[in-house]
């Protein structure tokens, strides 16, 4: 008898195929036996996701806001001014959109920043 033998399909099947022929004494039917087994095709559920946002408030300096953005979010300085005069000028602004975790994280690292520096600046995340 010869080992099995394992073929893959494009259409993620698997086939098994026995087959038997020469081995057995040189009856040499040549039959074949073949069974289909299906892969379960999973799907993954993408994460929630998150808004950061920073409030305004009349305390923080700009600049402070500025370098917090740019250290924790990664914002280039022009980005970084942009979204600061976005605070300033209408009272919210949006960091950046992150899965749980990731918000949670960056949050923290903001007003961790600010509680050390002894500014108010606040910042919370929402769900989108």
């Amino acid at each position: 008898m010869r080992a099995d033998r394992i073929f893959f399909h494009f259409s993620n099947r698997l086939r098994l195929a026995k087959e038997d022929g020469g081995d057995n004494g040189g009856s040499g039917t040549g039959r074949n036996d073949a069974a289909t087994i299906t892969k379960p095709k999973t799907k993954s559920k993408r994460p929630s996701l998150y808004r950061v946002l920073i409030l305004n408030d009349d305390y923080t300096p700009m600049e402070f806001v500025v370098l917090v953005l740019q250290d924790v979010f990664n914002k280039s300085r022009e980005d970084a001014m942009r979204v600061m005069l976005h605070v300033h000028n209408h009272g919210v602004g949006e960091c950046g959109i992150y899965p749980f975790e990731v918000a949670e994280t960056k949050v923290t690292r903001v007003m961790d920043a600010a509680r050390k520096n002894q500014h108010p600046l606040q910042c919370v995340m929402e769900k989108q």
